[in-house]
C-alpha cells in the first residue's frame, strides 16, 4: 500500500503508507484474555523473551492505558508461575532504558512456582505489620 504525495513541480512520487496504530482494547480484564496465549506460548518456547517482542511479532493490541497497563501483565504472568525474571536488556522502543527480560517456567512446575511466589507474597506482607 503507497501513499501518493503529489509534488509541487507536478511529479507524483510514491511513498509507503504511514503507520499504522495499534489497536487498544477497551477493557484492561477483555486485554488481558486476548494477549494471554501469547505470553503462553512464548514462555512454553524455553527462549528469553521481552514484552515488547513479543506485543510487536504477534501484533498484539494494546490495553487501555498503554504507558501503565503493559507494566502489569507481566506481574500476573509471574504470579500465575508462568514466567520468571531472565536478565535486563536494552529496549527497542526507548534505546536508552532497560526492561526486564523473561523466561518461561516449565509447563509442570508452573503450579509449584506460582504457590511459592504467593506463599513468599503473604510472608512479606506479615512481615511489613508486624515491622
Amino acid at each position: 500500500m503507497t501513499h501518493i504525495q503529489p509534488a509541487f513541480d507536478g511529479v507524483e512520487f510514491a511513498a509507503p503508507a504511514p503507520a499504522v496504530i495499534r489497536r487498544v482494547v477497551d477493557d484492561y480484564e477483555a486485554w488481558v484474555d486476548e494477549v494471554w496465549n501469547a505470553f503462553i506460548d512464548a514462555a512454553d518456547t524455553g527462549q528469553p523473551f521481552t514484552v515488547d517482542e513479543i506485543a510487536r511479532t504477534k501484533n498484539l493490541p494494546d490495553p487501555p492505558q498503554p504507558k501503565t497497563q503493559w507494566g502489569r501483565l507481566p506481574e500476573r504472568l509471574l504470579n500465575a508461575g508462568v514466567i520468571r525474571h531472565h536478565d535486563y536488556g536494552a529496549s527497542r522502543r526507548a534505546r536508552q532504558s532497560l526492561v526486564h527480560v523473561w523466561i518461561g517456567v516449565p509447563a509442570g512446575q508452573r503450579q509449584a512456582t506460582a504457590r511459592a511466589r504467593r506463599e513468599a507474597r503473604a510472608a512479606a506482607r506479615a512481615e511489613r505489620r508486624a515491622a
